[in-house]
């Protein structure tokens, strides 16, 4: 049953690019920035009322959140972009190995002796062509699909 979730969140984490690691960072790094920015915007703010008139003031200020903004953000999409690359990764080395393990071998041989081979090889012909037009099916992206429609 674990296999079935951590499948399911593998599958996940590869679209959506999101883990616990990332929402739990995401959630400090907000509520600390909240804190801090406040007592840090009011004391920059009088400071450089006193020094200059509010409005340039308040140009400094917007100047360095727009910059803040950028470099968190492009910070963001580069967790995003790994969380996504390494999901990827951990479903593609699944794919491969499920159909060698042990336990799917000996259930395999199980229904082979019980059913008969003559009726159990058709019906794995079957499901190796299902399992594999599925495969192909789920695995191209949409900007695969539209390339191999235009042409």
């Amino acid at each position: 049953m674990s296999s079935i979730v951590r499948y399911i969140e593998l599958k996940l984490q590869s679209k959506t690019g999101l883990s616990s690691t990332v929402i739990i960072w995401g959630v400090v790094a907000l509520v600390c920035a909240v804190a801090t920015l406040s007592f840090l915007v009011f004391a920059a703010f009088i400071w450089l009322a006193t020094r200059y008139d509010p409005l340039s003031a308040a140009l400094v200020l917007m100047g360095f959140f727009l910059v803040v903004a950028a470099i968190a953000a492009v910070c963001s999409l580069a967790a995003h972009r790994r969380v996504v690359s390494e999901a990827q990764l951990a479903l593609q080395s699944r794919a491969n190995t499920a159909w060698f393990d042990p336990k799917y071998l000996a259930t395999g041989m199980q229904i082979g002796r019980a059913i008969g081979w003559r009726r159990v090889v058709p019906l794995m012909a079957v499901g190796v062509l299902t399992a594999g037009l599925a495969r192909e099916w789920f695995s191209s992206s949409p900007a695969e699909q539209t390339d191999d429609q235009a042409t």
